[in-house]
C-alpha cells in the first residue's frame, strides 16, 4: 500500500533556523538528487508537488518535506523506491552538489525570470527581503528568551524524576514489542514532525499514524523524556532496527519522538506545544514519576514561568507571522515576471527522466 508521509527538515528555534537538510539521503543510496535553484515565486514548490503527485499515481511511497517558512510550500520531495530526491537548494538551506551529475545536479528555474522587468522592481525586492530578514531576527531573539525561561524550569524539575523507573518502563516495552534481533547496527534518520512557523504551530501528526500502529505516548510537559529516549534509541539500534528520530523543533539537538517503522512502533512525546488528536495505544504519565511532595511545592512557580515563556514565544510567533507576510509580498512581486510555461516544460522533462526507470 502506498504511503504518503510529511515532515520538516528545518525549524525556527531559539538558535535561529536549524537545518537537517543533510538528511535528505546518503549518496550511496541516491540515484538522482535534483537541487532546484531560483528565487521567490518561480515555481520550485509547484514542481515538487507535481512530481510527488505523479509518484503517488504510480503507487510509490512519497515523503513530502514542508517549508518551515511557509508550511503550504514544499522544500523537498523524496521517492525512496526510485532513490530520487528533489529539493529547494536556496537559502536558508543552501545545497550544493557533492557528486555533480553522478548523483546530484542543479536545475535552474531562475532562468525563467524576466530579468529586465524585475530590475525595475529592485527597490521593492530589496525592501521586502530586508523586511522579512529583520522579522526573523526579532523572532529568534524572543525564542531565545523563551527557551532561557523554560530551561530554568526543566533544570529544577529534572532531579525529581525517577529516571530508573522510566528507563525500566521503556526497556520493558521494547523487549515486548521487538522482533527477532539482527546481526547489524541499526541506522538512524532525522526529521522534525513540525514546529513554530509563520502560520503558527504546524504538526504532521498523520505521518505518525501512517508509520506506527502502536504509539506509546509520553506525557511530558517538562521535557524530561529525551535522555531516556536517547538510551532507548541505542538499545533499538543495537538490536539491529533502524530508527526515525523526530527532533524537538524548539531544542533541535534533543529527541522528541522515536519511531521504529519496520515494527510500526512509536514513542511520542506530548506536552506544552504538541498533543495527539487520537487515542494512543498506551500512555506513560511522566508527571506521576516525579517526587510528588517536592513537585507540589514548586508547581505554582513553574506555572508562572511557563506563562512567561509562552508570552515570549507568542511575541516570537508574531514576528514570524510578519516575516511570512513580507515573504508573501515578495512572491507577489516576482510571479508576474515568471515564464511558467517554461517551468512546466522543465517539470515535464524531469518527470519523464525520473519515472523512466519504472
Amino acid at each position: 500500500m502506498m504511503k504518503k508521509t510529511r515532515f520538516f527538515l528545518g525549524a525556527n528555534s531559539a538558535d535561529g533556523f536549524y537545518s537537517l537538510y543533510d538528511q535528505l539521503g546518503r549518496p550511496e543510496e541516491t540515484y538522482d538528487f535534483i537541487v532546484l535553484k531560483g528565487g521567490p515565486g518561480v515555481g520550485k514548490s509547484t514542481m515538487m508537488k507535481e512530481i510527488g503527485r505523479r509518484a503517488e499515481k504510480q503507487g510509490l511511497d512519497v515523503e513530502y518535506i514542508h517549508c518551515s517558512g511557509d508550511p503550504r510550500s514544499l522544500d523537498a520531495v523524496i521517492i525512496q523506491q526510485l532513490q530520487v530526491a528533489v529539493a529547494d537548494g536556496t537559502a536558508p538551506h543552501v545545497i550544493e552538489p557533492a557528486y555533480p551529475a553522478a548523483v546530484d545536479r542543479y536545475v535552474n528555474l531562475g532562468c525563467f525570470y524576466d530579468v529586465e522587468r524585475l530590475k525595475e522592481r529592485r527597490r521593492e525586492v530589496i525592501a521586502c527581503t530586508l523586511g522579512y530578514q529583520k522579522e526573523y531576527a526579532r523572532a529568534y531573539s524572543c525564542l531565545r528568551a523563551s527557551r532561557s525561561v523554560l530551561a530554568e524550569t526543566e533544570e529544577s524539575v529534572a532531579p525529581l524524576l525517577d529516571k530508573e523507573k522510566l528507563r525500566r518502563r521503556l526497556k520493558n516495552i521494547w523487549l515486548r514489542e521487538r522482533g527477532k534481533r539482527k546481526k547489524r547496527m541499526g541506522m538512524e534518520k532525522l526529521r522534525f514532525l513540525g514546529g513554530l512557523t509563520p502560520a503558527g504551530r504546524c504538526w504532521c501528526e498523520e505521518s505518525l499514524r501512517i508509520l506506527c500502529s502502536h504509539i506509546y505516548e509520553l506525557k511530558d510537559r517538562c521535557h524530561l523524556a529525551a535522555p531516556a529516549l536517547l538510551e532507548l534509541k541505542a538499545m533499538i539500534q543495537a538490536d539491529g532496527y533502524d530508527v526515525l528520530l523526530c527532533m524537538d523543533p524548539d531544542y533541535p539537538k534533543r529527541i522528541e519522538h522515536l519511531l521504529v517503522p519496520e515494527l510500526e512502533l512509536g514513542f511520542v512525546t506530548t506536552g506544552r506545544t504538541f498533543a495527539l488528536t487520537e487515542t494512543p495505544y498506551r500512555c506513560l504519565h511522566l508527571e506521576r514519576m516525579l517526587n510528588q511532595e517536592q513537585y507540589r511545592l514548586m508547581r505554582a512557580k513553574l506555572r508562572l514561568k511557563e506563562r512567561l515563556a509562552e508570552a515570549l514565544e507568542e511575541e516570537g510567533a508574531e514576528h514570524l507571522r510578519a516575516a511570512g507576510e513580507k515573504h508573501d509580498e515578495l512572491e507577489l512581486i516576482y510571479k508576474p515576471f515568471v515564464d511558467f510555461d517554461g517551468v512546466a516544460a522543465v517539470t515535464e522533462a524531469e518527470s519523464r527522466r525520473i519515472f523512466a526507470q519504472i
